[in-house]
């Protein structure tokens, strides 16, 4: 079986080859600082990017799970939009940037042609951006959507985008697990007067299971670095996928 090329560039940010099609995910590349957020908390960002757009060459496709939060995309990744064909991204957001964007709704999908010859699917996954068993979480922390990478010859990749709800990652694996490679945001990032400090993204004993729930045959973490208010790192993500006895699974080289 064919593995697809999955480069993390730091934060949620990573490069996808698929068919010779090139999708990066939550383009974030400024540097290290306090980033304020409209009505919410300023956000703290600790570590630069491994490169810079520049360095990055052609992308054909942003993945863009939610354009809200400078921790999904900056200002330096709002320049790069401009440059890039085809963004998708959640309705609200489509709306507010406007350019490329074009908006997928969960469980809508669009057909891109490859540069190979193929074609790639790309559909809407639900996302909820903070606990599942709080009611009106979308009207708090905005609206999000993950994606599935889908083609008749290659396999099955899923980005989860700033999602935390298990609930959720269980209606996508039902329609199309077992996926092949899962790019899981992970990170557990909390604010304590948010959800009573619940995890807004998964934190990485859910990663874990999402994994195990999805059937994955290699997840590769991101959203797990670069900001402080990512509670938990890298090294927790591995901690917990081997207590899960999944430790096989994760691919957590840039």
């Amino acid at each position: 079986m064919s593995t697809i090329p999955v480069r993390v560039l730091g934060g949620p940010t990573a490069l996808i080859e698929y068919g010779g099609l090139r999708l990066l995910t939550d383009p974030t590349f400024d540097a290290p600082g306090d980033y304020p957020s409209a009505g919410g908390p300023t956000l703290t960002k600790t570590a630069p990017s491994t490169v810079t757009p520049a360095d990055l060459g052609p992308v054909d496709v942003v993945l863009l799970s939610h354009d809200e939060h400078a921790d999904n995309l900056d200002d330096s990744g709002r320049a790069l939009l401009a440059d890039v064909p085809l963004t998708l991204t959640t309705p609200s957001g489509a709306e507010r940037l406007g350019g490329s964007a074009r908006p997928l709704a969960p469980w809508t999908s669009v057909t891109l042609d490859r540069p190979d010859g193929g074609t790639l699917t790309v559909t809407g996954a639900p996302a909820l951006h903070g606990p599942d068993d709080v009611e009106g979480v979308e009207k708090i922390t905005g609206e999000v959507v993950g994606f599935v990478l889908t083609s008749d010859d290659l396999p099955t990749v899923y980005v989860s985008g700033d999602n935390a709800s298990l609930t959720l990652v269980g209606r996508i694996a039902e329609r199309f697990g077992p996926v092949d490679t899962a790019v899981l945001f992970a990170g557990a990032p909390r604010f304590p007067a948010l959800f009573d400090g619940a995890p807004l993204v998964l934190d990485s004993a859910g990663a874990a299971e999402a994994a195990r729930i999805l059937g994955a045959r290699r997840v590769v973490p991101v959203h797990c670095d670069s900001w402080a208010h990512f509670t938990e790192g890298r090294e927790d993500v591995v901690a917990a996928f081997r207590a899960a006895g999944l430790d096989d699974l994760l691919r957590v080289e840039a």
